[in-house]
């Protein structure tokens, strides 16, 4: 076990599906041969395919203690990239953009493209990155051993050195968030920027985000919001907690207003999502975490303050973000209950 965890809670409430953080992303981490259609981050709109395309419905996790590992994902399922046609478009009076004949499937070519409830359309985006789980299911089916989780802040890395390119750990992943670069013959995956945490600076992706969505922390540090968040206000879930893995990536799933027409009803009552696919998403215990964000919606409607969500709006970054020293982070002590 690790003496601390490192976490992320992400309020979706706030995602803007501007995609800045995937770019912060790219641009730092995986812009080298073999990594061209690698996104350590990305932000995809529910209900879509996802990327890699389906992820989520090809297995992966634990199952009764035991390891489910899935195929890999071929690189259609990640989609192909491809040029803009600026040309035609620009310079030749032609109205093509896009290619004439696109691949079946590109990276995220269903953006922004929802669904159909009772005639009224809704989507929400989700942003992903590397769950950095407490029980890694890609670090349980490495025979190299070349997994690791860091014992100073729960971070959970590949050494490269050890790895072969077997690719058990993308198989074992349940969010597919393990990439293998065939240039070098490794996998390769989200690290969370370590080397910014270790020297006081939060991760590029929270740091270039618009939307203050993302909030960074130690779990166990009871001064940080993702400790309040996750463990006082119990407002922030991870994704298929059924899989076995204790993902400690969060989020405040979408809390929208009633259907058009009904506005008064309580979001349970008539809520313009879904509830059965955030229970997909997120679990059952997501429909008390949406009891609880409208009572508080209510408390702040009324004219009483709500620490919760002023906590969610994030105004300042010494609140959203609590990023101790690498020197300091191995003497602080655990909360009790974290």
């Amino acid at each position: 076990m690790s003496r601390h965890q490192y976490s992320m809670v992400l309020d979706l409430n706030k995602c803007l599906g501007c995609q800045t953080c995937t770019m912060a992303c790219k641009k730092l981490w995986t812009d080298g041969d073999g990594m061209d259609y690698m996104y350590w981050n990305n932000v995809e709109t529910r209900p879509g395919q996802g990327y890699p395309r389906n992820w989520d419905k090809v297995g992966g996790g634990f199952e009764n203690g035991q390891l489910r590992p899935s195929e890999i994902p071929s690189r259609e399922d990640y989609g192909q990239p491809f040029e803009y046609n600026y040309e035609e478009r620009l310079f030749q009076g032609g109205l093509q953009v896009m290619p004439n004949e696109p691949p079946v499937n590109t990276p995220n070519w269903d953006e922004d493209v929802g669904a159909l409830t009772l005639g009224e359309n809704y989507y929400f985006y989700l942003p992903r990155l590397c769950n950095h789980c407490t029980n890694p299911a890609c670090l349980a089916a490495c025979p190299r051993g070349a997994l690791y989780k860091r014992e100073e802040d729960g971070i959970v890395l590949i050494d490269q050195e050890r790895c072969e390119g077997y690719r058990y750990c993308m198989k074992a992943c349940p969010y597919k968030k393990i990439y293998f670069n065939e240039a070098l013959g490794k996998a390769q995956k989200c690290i969370f920027c370590y080397p910014r945490l270790e020297k006081g600076e939060v991760n590029a992706c929270a740091k270039q985000c618009p939307g203050r969505l993302r909030f960074v922390g130690l779990l166990d540090d009871p001064d940080s919001a993702v400790y309040k968040l996750v463990k006082v206000y119990k407002v922030a879930l991870g994704l298929f907690p059924e899989k076995g893995t204790e993902p400690n990536v969060f989020y405040v799933p979408p809390f929208n207003p009633p259907r058009k027409g009904n506005y008064g009803k309580s979001v349970l009552e008539d809520p313009r999502m879904p509830l059965d696919y955030l229970v997909y998403l997120f679990g059952p215990e997501v429909l008390d975490v949406i009891r609880r964000l409208e009572a508080e919606l209510q408390k702040a409607q009324s004219g009483s303050k709500s620490d919760v969500l002023q906590l969610l709006i994030g105004r300042d970054d010494a609140v959203r973000y609590q990023i101790p020293q690498l020197e300091t982070l191995v003497q602080i002590q655990p909360a009790r209950n974290a």
